[in-house]
């Protein structure tokens, strides 16, 4: 990912390092934390402060972080890009408040840009495979001596104290119980009525719940993809936490819970981050969807776009079955143009038509050059 030269808004989840690598990029930009008390204390009803905060520095570059916690802020950095010629690079965890106080979103005056858990191309080396199937992609999990309790906590603090903090819900532990009902889901076609049911909420409160999961760059949901549609699919989207380890952290664990089953919707979530990842940080511009027909024929993960359409497929499995290869084929049946693969956990690799085989840990550090 590169930063344009004018302002831009970068968003992402929690801990998916954004000001870290802002500030590398920026190292002599006047830094503003709004995650630091006494500077959103200073900056509240002051906003014009901060012009006086970049002219003492002698700065025209500023970096303003979690800028969702101060919405009003915007009008100001409006007026100095457009008074001053100043630059701003304004993270934020969260679009939600931006959106429904109806902030100033700069009238295109910056570009908006998502930063995503880490890739295998960006781990280079460092990459392995069972690791991120295991504890994710986010940068802390592959520096920290224990990930397993990092991750504990991004769970019981942050995904909590988030939602606390913006009083985005009223009942704390009914959310933590939608949390862990809605990560048995991972990976499915989502079943409002099902989850509802599962964590003791009413139906309306559980949609409410998945739209702030949304809203907190903490879940995406894939739509069914439909253009063209000679068969007939299903209507609801596919839900997913944003990443592996997350997902492996809330999700409830015991005696009666398969390996197979959470080491499954593990690696797809693996590969659609990784797949999120690629397209966002190379702006290739995909679409993503799923493909599933009403009896049963699916494909895991869809990419549309003017670059192309690819159908993704994956099985954990060291030896694929020629059911693993169904889904594909009926897709490329439909769309002859398309691009199918099977990502796999052998080590051979395979072409059937416009079918391609690849082991995961391959595909996964190839996923740009077969996008791009």
């Amino acid at each position: 990912m590169k930063l344009p030269k004018g302002s831009a808004f970068l968003f992402g989840p929690r801990g998916t390092g954004k000001s870290t690598w802002v500030n590398a990029v920026l190292p002599r930009a006047l830094k503003i934390d709004l995650l630091k008390e006494s500077t959103f204390v200073e900056l509240v009803g002051h906003g014009d402060r901060l012009e006086a905060m970049a002219d003492a520095q002698r700065a025209s570059t500023l970096i303003i972080d979690e800028v969702q916690k101060l919405p009003p802020l915007l009008d100001e950095v409006h007026r100095l890009i457009e008074s001053r010629g100043f630059r701003f690079v304004l993270t934020g965890s969260s679009a939600r408040k931006l959106k429904r106080t109806a902030a100033n979103l700069l009238a295109g005056r910056a570009r908006t840009l998502t930063m995503h858990p880490f890739t295998a191309t960006e781990l280079g080396t460092t990459f392995d495979l069972q690791h991120a199937i295991r504890f994710g992609m986010l940068p802390t999990v592959w520096t920290q001596d224990d990930p397993k309790d990092y991750l504990r906590g991004y769970v019981s603090t942050y995904l909590r104290e988030e939602v606390q903090q913006e009083a985005l819900v009223r009942n704390l532990a009914s959310f933590s119980r939608f949390l862990e009902a809605a990560s048995f889901s991972q990976g499915q076609v989502l079943n409002m009525q099902s989850v509802a049911a599962d964590c003791g909420i009413n139906r309306k409160t559980v949609e409410n719940h998945f739209d702030l999961l949304e809203d907190l760059l903490l879940a995406v949901r894939l739509p069914v993809f439909k253009r063209k549609a000679s068969r007939k699919l299903v209507s609801h989207p596919k839900f997913f936490f944003f990443d592996a380890g997350v997902y492996r952290g809330l999700r409830p664990r015991g005696p009666l819970d398969a390996d197979s089953e959470i080491d499954g919707a593990a690696i797809e979530t693996l590969v659609l981050q990784s797949l999120r990842a690629e397209n966002a940080n190379a702006g290739l511009g995909y679409d993503f969807f799923f493909w599933r027909t009403t009896e049963g024929a699916e494909v895991d993960v869809v990419l549309y776009g003017e670059r192309g359409l690819h159908g993704f497929e994956v099985t954990r499995s060291s030896v694929f079955r020629e059911a693993d290869l169904a889904g594909l084929r009926l897709f490329c049946a439909d769309y002859p143009r398309a691009h199918g693969h099977l990502f796999y956990g052998g080590t051979r690799h395979y072409r059937f038509g416009r079918i391609e085989v690849v082991p995961l840990e391959e595909g996964l550090r190839g996923l740009a050059e077969t996008l791009a």
